[in-house]
């Protein structure tokens, strides 16, 4: 991973070891291989401009004191479990209308990319989260509200950056999902997406 993405996942991973969790810590909360592997590989489909902007993130949120991941957690609070989201809704961040709708817009492109790649490798994409909001539970967080309340806690530098890059993948045919996938497998030492997938199908054969 380059330099970046490594300064990125190392305080990630340094606050995700402080998110309270309701029933005690989190068994993925002391996997750190697991927790580098599926970031970096996100994160490496990143453009470096957007890499740098949620660095400064990261850094100002630890100047104030703040821990970017438990409010990521807590934002999908507000579809997950609407109940307890009220009782922390004062400690959050608000979110103004416009960071709203720019959420929104990405969540929508990303959940179309997703269900693309699902169609093409359903059993690497039925290893993930449920794709849509409609599937959440408070046993279950879907992958569009996890990037839901992922996005919400991003600056507004930040989000425009990444609003933009995924407005040029699009005009350039890629599908950032699809990207960061490629990355995941090429971490769990498959040569292709074809592989992996060939690979899951056997196993289930």
């Amino acid at each position: 991973m380059n330099s970046l993405v490594k300064q990125i996942v190392e305080t990630e991973w340094a606050l995700f070891d402080r998110v309270p969790n309701r029933g005690g810590r989190a068994a993925c909360q002391d996997d750190r291989e697991t927790f580098f592997l599926m970031r970096s590989s996100q994160l490496a489909a990143w453009s470096a401009d957007v890499q740098e902007s949620y660095l400064a993130d990261l850094r100002a949120a630890c100047r104030a004191g703040r821990n970017l991941l438990t409010e990521k957690y807590g934002y999908m609070m507000e579809r997950t479990c609407p109940g307890e989201f009220a009782q922390i809704r004062d400690r959050l961040p608000p979110r103004d209308p416009e960071k709203d709708r720019l959420i929104d817009g990405v969540c929508a492109v990303h959940v179309a990319w997703l269900k693309a790649l699902a169609a093409r490798y359903p059993h690497l994409a039925g290893r993930g989260r449920a794709i849509r909001r409609e599937e959440d539970s408070p046993a279950a967080t879907s992958f569009e509200t996890y990037l839901w309340g992922e996005l919400a806690t991003y600056s507004m530098e930040t989000l425009r950056r990444y609003a933009a890059y995924v407005v040029r993948l699009q005009k350039e045919g890629k599908n950032l999902n699809e990207m960061v996938l490629q990355n995941t497998a090429a971490q769990y030492g498959y040569g292709s997406l074809e592989e992996a997938e060939a690979r899951l199908a056997g196993s289930r054969g």
